[in-house]
Formats: structure tokens, C-alpha cells, sequence
């Protein structure tokens, strides 16, 4: 049973993984028709296209999104997957016949493991597309989850490792909603009932709790600076028909699923991104997907801490 994002019909999902670098950009190809939304509520994100989205602006539909790491180097991934569209002839029909890949892309900032220097690049998102298929989706440290960690503020040696997750739903009558998301918190990851499943961890390897860690930084402007660079970037898609502004109003809803599973969320050092497809093919509420795309959010992140394996000296949830 596919219980990912590509339980979406027609969406399809690529990683392109550099283990050694320790970095990887993951792409989310959209059937044609798709509606495209997002709603940024981060401090520190990195973004491409988004402006776009707004659903005052013109375009609706848009041909696939990029979550990437290497922070805004790693925004160059998506200029391989334009490619890969262009040539498939997939894209914005301008009014003088041109052909315009719309691939919006968010970045999370993986620089500190890894080979030095190493980041994604135009064909590592190339090779992605080229990636992309249908099947369940690979989870854990693949993709732009490669180099994810979270509560890194006391250096990787206390931080645990993050990665890429995805979960779904189906509300009968065919109707899916489904997540996908890239977890590189600043804050804690709880589990569902509550507890801390990743973060910062002390000398004898149990979690300290971001919240008590961070009472010492109150009355400074600043804190320290490998807790500065962070973000939960993800993608949710449904079959469901919604016009541009819901579709960023589930955006919107998606959201709160951050918020239920990291703590604290949507920081001054966190990029957090969600983006919001909708294929069209079944009518449905509005509200009720973006309810449940809260919830998928949620298990998406959990699901992507549960399926990381330690990398570069950072420890898996469980080690």
C-alpha cells in the first residue's frame, strides 16, 4: 500500500543523493492541470518562485516543485528540472509560443556535513526528474533530506539526524490528501503523544528539550550559530479540485501540522515552506483538506526522523 505523496494520481517523486557530500535535492513532478499554492512562515527561508504563487498573481498551474539542500546554492537544482520540462515540451505556453517551466523551489541549509564545497547542482536536480517515479517514496536520508539535522544548536555530535518523510490519507471516494516533507528543525520533533522523538541532546545522549535549552538565550539577540540555519520545507498534494486560493489556504492549514509536531516552530531561524498542489480530478471542501493536510504534515515529519539513518557523526533518532 503507498502510503506517500505519490498515493496523489500522477504526481511523481525523484531524489538525487550525495552521501559523501552529504547533500541531495528531491523533485515533485505534477500532472498537467495541477494547482499550485504556498504559504512561508519562517524567518530565515529560501525560496524560489513564490511570489508567483500568490493567488492574486497570474499563473495557476504550475509543472513541478524542488526542495533542495546547500542552502541558496542549492536553488541552482532547479534549473535542471526546467530543463528536463523544457524538453518534454511541459510548461507556461507564453503568448509569443515559448515554452516556461514553472518549478518553484525551497532550500534547507545542509552545509555543515559533508564534503565541503559540495552542493546541489542543475543536474543533480536534472538527474532527480530523470529519477522521478510513482512508487512509494523513498524516506529518510535521501534527497534533500540527505544532509538534515535538527537541534544542532551545541554542534552535530548533539544534534540528531532529520530526513525526508512523506505519509497520506484517503477520505473516501477516491479523494487522497498526502504530504512530503524535508525535517532540518531548529526545535524539538514529538512524537504522537507528545515526546521528543529528535532534537538536542546532552553528553549522555538524552534530549535536553529545545524549549529549556533556549531559556538561557531570553534577553540575547542572537543564538548560537549552528542554531541559526534551519528549516522543514515539504509539499502537499491531493486529488481534489480547488481553485488558487484554496489551494493556499490548505497551504496555510498544512501548517498548523508543523506546528504539532516541531516545538518551536516557524522561528526567526527556520525557513519552514509548505507548498500545496491540487491535480483537480475530485470535488471537494476546502477545509476538510486542509484539516487533513495538517495531519499528514504532522506524520510526514515523524515519518522522516523514524526513517533517517545516522550520517557524518549525527546520530539517528534511536542510536
Amino acid at each position: 500500500m503507498n502510503n506517500t505523496l505519490t498515493a496523489v494520481k500522477g504526481i511523481r517523486v525523484g531524489h538525487a543523493t550525495d552521501l559523501e557530500g552529504a547533500t541531495g535535492c528531491t523533485v515533485v513532478l505534477c500532472p498537467r492541470g495541477t494547482i499550485g499554492a504556498v504559504d512561508v512562515r519562517g524567518g530565515a527561508p529560501g525560496t524560489r518562485e513564490t511570489d508567483l504563487l500568490a493567488p492574486y498573481n497570474h499563473v495557476e498551474e504550475l509543472n513541478a516543485v524542488v526542495l533542495s539542500g546547500g542552502s541558496a546554492f542549492g536553488l541552482a537544482s532547479a534549473d535542471g528540472v526546467m530543463r528536463y520540462l523544457e524538453e518534454r515540451g511541459e510548461g507556461y505556453k507564453s503568448g509569443a509560443g515559448y515554452i516556461v517551466p514553472i518549478v518553484p523551489a525551497a532550500i534547507l541549509f545542509d552545509l555543515r556535513l559533508g564534503v565541503q564545497g559540495v552542493r546541489p547542482t542543475a543536474e543533480m536536480g536534472y538527474q532527480a526528474a530523470q529519477n522521478a517515479s510513482s512508487d512509494p517514496v523513498p524516506q529518510g536520508t535521501v534527497g534533500a533530506g540527505t544532509g538534515a539535522v535538527c537541534g544542532a544548536m551545541l554542534g552535530k555530535e548533539h544534534a540528531t539526524k532529520g530526513g525526508i518523510g512523506s505519509a497520506s490519507v484517503e477520505l473516501g471516494g477516491g479523494l487522497v490528501v498526502a504530504a512530503l516533507v524535508a525535517v532540518n528543525a531548529v526545535g524539538d520533533v514529538l512524537d504522537e503523544q507528545g515526546a521528543i522523538l529528535a532534537g538536542l541532546r546532552a553528553e549522555n545522549g538524552d534530549f535536553v528539550g529545545m524549549l529549556n535549552a533556549l531559556k538561557a538565550f531570553a534577553h540575547v539577540p542572537q543564538l548560537p550559530t549552528d542554531s541559526r540555519e534551519n528549516t522543514v520545507i515539504g509539499v502537499v498534494a491531493t486529488n481534489a479540485r480547488l481553485s488558487k486560493a484554496h489551494a493556499h489556504k490548505v497551504a496555510q492549514m498544512a501548517h498548523d501540522g508543523i506546528a504539532r509536531a516541531v516545538n518551536p516552530a516557524h522561528t526567526m531561524f527556520d525557513g519552514d515552506t509548505l507548498f500545496a498542489l491540487a491535480t483537480g480530478e475530485i470535488p471537494a471542501n476546502p477545509t476538510v483538506i486542509g484539516a487533513y493536510a495538517a495531519e499528514v504534515v504532522a506524520q510526514a515529519i515523524r515519518n522522516g526522523i523514524r526513517h533517517a539513518t545516522g550520517l557524518d557523526g549525527v546520530r539517528a533518532w534511536n542510536e
